[in-house]
């Protein structure tokens, strides 16, 4: 099942994706988010919701809006696939395989939808390209284990963790290339975890202006979701809608010699096996 939020008419709200139409649930759920239909009894029962939803409006008619739009928190891996972390080596950064996962916090005001632009800010010309499978947490946990881990595990969406590059490396700490707004893409939908069978190795391509310039899949992952759901719950409770953000594979623009970045004009989109396209241009900040 496919899950979106959107705006349509000025409203903001959410619901499934049925063909060509677009099933606005929540009015039926009583639920005024996605987030807060994750975390319902109702979610158990979705298939019989949308059975008995009435078709809204056409899909080519909403805005659509981050899946979840104001996470309470978007986790997000650092140099979480094997083939990324030894193209970092290839182009003369030392790092040392983590013992433990390193992460980082994005704000939900630095994410945009798709079809949304993406906007590189003024005081940057590296805007980079970090095609990412996003896990969406459904049941709520602190200190989950491994082995529980899959149950806590809602959906999953296709994630452009985008880099304003030299901020990010301004110090050890990069959030501050993770953060600038308009950047964190995210969308188009939601993908219900029941479609995906646990584990499953996904292929991952993104694309910029057609070329493809990571090709790669989640068999690559270093820490696997269940170990980022565990690790991460062990610092945070985790929330329905939370997000984990689980990290990109070779490919990225700063590692081509010379380094090629997105300018003004360009599409990107990451393709993720069974989840679907997310597609956003690219802009001048204003």
């Amino acid at each position: 099942m496919k899950l979106i939020s959107f705006k349509y008419k000025g409203r903001e709200s959410w619901g499934a994706v049925a063909g060509d139409r677009v099933l606005d649930l929540a009015a039926a759920t009583g639920c005024a988010t996605l987030a807060d239909f994750i975390a319902s009894p109702s979610f158990g029962e979705r298939n019989a919701v949308v059975a008995g939803a009435a078709p809204g409006p056409l899909l080519a008619d909403v805005e659509l809006l981050p899946p979840i739009p104001r996470s309470e928190k978007i986790i997000c891996a650092v140099r979480n696939y094997m083939d990324h972390h030894q193209e970092v080596l290839a182009a003369g950064m030392h790092r040392e395989l983590s013992e433990f996962p390193p992460i980082f916090l994005r704000v939900w005001r630095s994410q945009v939808a798709h079809g949304e632009p993406v906007v590189r800010p003024r005081v940057s010309e590296s805007l980079d390209w970090e095609g990412e499978l996003a896990v969406i947490i459904g049941k709520p946990g602190r200190d989950i284990p491994e082995a529980d881990a899959w149950k806590h595990v809602a959906g999953y969406s296709c994630y452009n963790d985008v880099s304003v590059r030299e901020w990010q490396f301004h110090a050890k700490q990069i959030a501050s290339g993770k953060n600038f707004e308009g950047t964190g893409a995210f969308g188009p939908w939601m993908v219900t975890a029941d479609e995906i069978e646990p584990g499953r190795v996904l292929k991952l391509q993104t694309r910029l202006n057609g070329e493809v310039v990571q090709n790669s899949d989640t068999s690559h992952l270093i820490f696997s979701i269940p170990c980022l759901i565990n690790y991460a719950s062990t610092i945070f409770t985790l929330v329905p809608g939370d997000v984990i953000v689980t990290g990109t594979p070779a490919g990225v623009g700063w590692s081509k010699k010379p380094p090629k970045f997105m300018k003004p004009g360009d599409v990107v989109e990451v393709e993720l096996e069974g989840i679907g396209v997310l597609r956003n241009p690219v802009v001048a900040q204003a």
